[in-house]
């Protein structure tokens, strides 16, 4: 933060501390800690477990606006009306510049809060991080939601070109200010991640939902066994609802002494299971998992889906359709054959370009950026809710 600008109270508001979101949030609000800002964050008390506790205590003594933890249901709920209740009581007594909200519910609670009189008027933003963007059931009726809050949105922050575009679809034209701001990785993350003895061929990271699109990969390495390359492995490291789904599926393609299952690990313990990253996504916005992997020197598969594509930038033509074991398998083989130099070449490009475009500064600067303008439109200066920095 330069001496000419004024510190800023910012509340960051989300749901689920777990994925791809709550990293965002964490490198957000440590960030902005280190350049100065009182920070502070509401999280859902239900989900994250003991990985979400571990990381807030880490990060707490950083906000100086501490962390308030509430029951957040992931779909609309009774429930809900309490939250929102909650987050407008700490809105009141933390008396924040900016309430930045995370997510369908977390964007919910951070904007509908400016129906509720009494709180000041501060800066309301909201991120999507795909969710309800991506056409799931209740599309339709989330959709009405975001236009009627449509109303309480002073800045939209886009993790991604897709969800930029997405969101004028689906909301169509707001008032709201409009920035993109990509996800980003530290420096210290393109550090490269060796296999260990007896590592698996592919490894797949991530939630065990259907939208990940796993099921789709048991298939594809099946159809990998029927054309001769029976001895390829994968490692899937992850959880969720669809464990026992897939378990069945590797017990029906008899798999089982070529699919390992690990729970959750942290992402860069989790690279050193498999020589190639394969991630057969149905649906995503800009993953953290795809530009982890790259930055680790792994080999990627990834299907053309969301904000993949702006990742891999020129190489896109790389990328697979969704949905399509066969075309999966065949890139997957592919990569098994590839040259070893021509392919360290092709992972050392890919990483120079991760490196160069999605940067955690870059990102905590466009964010900064979009603060400040949305405040200025505002004609409300940093400290305009009353609170003391």
């Amino acid at each position: 933060m330069l001496a000419s600008e004024p510190s800023l109270r910012v509340l960051h508001v989300l749901r689920s501390p777990v994925g791809g979101l709550f990293r965002h949030v964490l490198d957000l609000a440590r960030e902005q800690a280190a350049r100065g800002h009182a920070v502070g964050m509401i999280a859902d008390s239900l989900t994250g477990g003991d990985a979400a506790n571990r990381q807030i205590a880490q990060i707490a003594p950083l906000l100086r606006l501490g962390v308030a933890r509430l029951p957040m249901r992931r779909k609309p709920h009774p429930g809900d009306l309490g939250a929102l209740a909650r987050v407008c009581r700490e809105i009141a007594r933390l008396k924040p510049d900016v309430v930045h909200g995370h997510g369908s519910k977390g964007g919910f609670y951070a904007r509908a809060s400016g129906f509720v009189p009494g709180l000041g008027d501060p800066l309301r933003v909201y991120t999507p991080h795909g969710g309800s963007f991506h056409r799931q059931p209740g599309y339709g009726l989330y959709m009405a939601v975001e236009r009627l809050i449509a109303s309480q949105t002073d800045v939209l922050l886009f993790e991604s070109d897709f969800i930029a575009g997405e969101y004028a679809k689906g909301v169509g034209p707001t008032r709201a200010l409009k920035r993109v701001a990509k996800n980003g990785l530290r420096p210290e993350e393109f550090t490269a991640v060796a296999a260990v003895p007896g590592a698996a061929e592919f490894l797949y990271v991530g939630e065990l939902s259907a939208y990940k699109g796993v099921d789709t990969l048991i298939e594809a390495l099946a159809a990998l066994h029927r054309a001769g390359d029976d001895e390829a492995r994968l490692a899937i490291v992850g959880s969720g609802c669809e464990l026992d789904r897939l378990a069945t599926m590797v017990e029906r393609f008899d798999l089982n002494r070529s699919v390992a299952f690990f729970g959750a690990l942290p992402a860069r313990a989790a690279f050193a299971l498999g020589r190639i990253v394969v991630a057969p996504s149905r649906a995503e916005s800009l993953p953290y998992l795809v530009m982890e992997a790259i930055a680790a020197d792994k080999t990627v598969i990834a299907t053309d889906v969301g904000g993949v594509g702006e990742i891999f930038g020129p190489s896109r033509d790389r990328l697979v359709p969704r949905d399509d074991a066969e075309a999966l398998a065949r890139a997957m083989a592919a990569a098994l054959a590839r040259d070893p130099v021509e392919a360290a070449a092709e992972r050392a490009e890919l990483s120079r370009r991760v490196a160069t475009h999605f940067s955690v500064a870059t990102m905590v600067d466009c964010v900064l950026d979009a603060y400040r303008a949305g405040l200025a439109r505002k004609g409300a200066p940093a400290g305009v809710s009353g609170g003391a920095s």
